[in-house]
């Protein structure tokens, strides 16, 4: 998924990403492939975490509706570098598959996605949304603290990850 030898991430501006809305031929696999290069890369996890997403993703295809769910596919010139879903859980809603190619980061695009999201969860008069993330992923938890999400479980997991993590649970109430 990188391509640190092809970007200068200097020169990259967050006007420079397009956001789309309606999902596409391709981005399924492009979320199941690059948090599969994504998280071995930085978490080290295993395939057993590579079968939970797919499973996640076909259970999000199943129920998507664009009018309650939606997706934001990141693109730079013509190549996909990061999404996020809100999956629809009747009264709540979930955030889901929050990445972006790591030339990207910085830049404010994932500020601006979490704008974006939680827009859309006002809109939709969801009560409220949550998430699940691991204790190792820092930024990530300072991002959904910066917008509001609270921290309400830890859960240890082994089995899902091919090494033992702490997953946490976060939430939003509107």
């Amino acid at each position: 998924m990188s391509n640190s030898t092809l970007i200068n991430p200097s020169k990259i501006l967050l006007e420079d990403i397009q956001i789309r809305t309606e999902l596409k031929v391709g981005d399924l696999p492009f979320v199941i492939q690059s948090h599969s290069d994504l998280y071995q890369k930085e978490y080290n996890y295993g395939k057993t975490f590579d079968y939970y997403v797919i499973k996640g993703i076909a259970e999000f295809f199943e129920v998507y509706t664009p009018e309650k769910s939606r997706v934001w596919v990141c693109e730079h010139e013509g190549k996909r570098i990061g999404f996020l879903s809100l999956m629809e859980r009747g009264e709540a809603a979930q955030l889901r598959y929050f990445f972006m190619d790591e030339n990207y980061r910085g830049i404010g695009l994932g500020n601006h996605l979490m704008q974006l999201f939680l827009k859309f969860l006002k809109e939709k008069d969801y009560k409220s949304c949550y998430l699940w993330t691991t204790t190792e992923q820092l930024a990530a938890a300072a991002l959904y603290k910066k917008f509001g999400f609270q921290w309400v479980e830890d859960m240890p997991s082994d089995s899902t990850f091919d090494r033992p993590v702490i997953e946490q649970k976060y939430e939003f109430i509107l």
